[in-house]
């Protein structure tokens, strides 16, 4: 089941006073990016976060979830309508992550 637009428009507005949150369509679904880093994905109506320590250490609790067959597991973010958790989360999850790769120039 593919995620819904009304469930992404949703997220994108309680996750609009974030700043810095955008998404880009992907087979039917769609990759979450923070401030251009790739912090997770939006699958079949579930936010789900790229399970790293910073991640976990502020959701100890959370399910790991796999977004599609073959992928890695990732955690679970259900309480995506509280701003301040997000914001907090997403700028944990930027710290850690290596910065986007340079496309080549053609």
């Amino acid at each position: 089941m593919a995620t819904t637009k009304d469930f992404l428009n949703h997220f994108l507005k309680c996750t609009d006073v974030v700043g810095g949150v955008s998404v880009r369509a992907m087979m039917g679904e769609y990759v979450l990016y923070y401030n251009s880093k790739v912090v997770g994905v939006i699958c079949n109506n579930r936010v789900l976060v790229k399970d790293v320590p910073a991640a976990r250490a502020l959701m100890p609790d959370a399910r790991l979830e796999l977004p599609y067959d073959g992928a890695k597991l990732m955690l679970y973010l259900e309480d995506f309508e509280n701003a301040g958790f997000v914001k907090r989360l997403f700028e944990d999850l930027y710290a850690c992550l290596p910065e986007p790769k340079k496309k080549a120039k053609k």
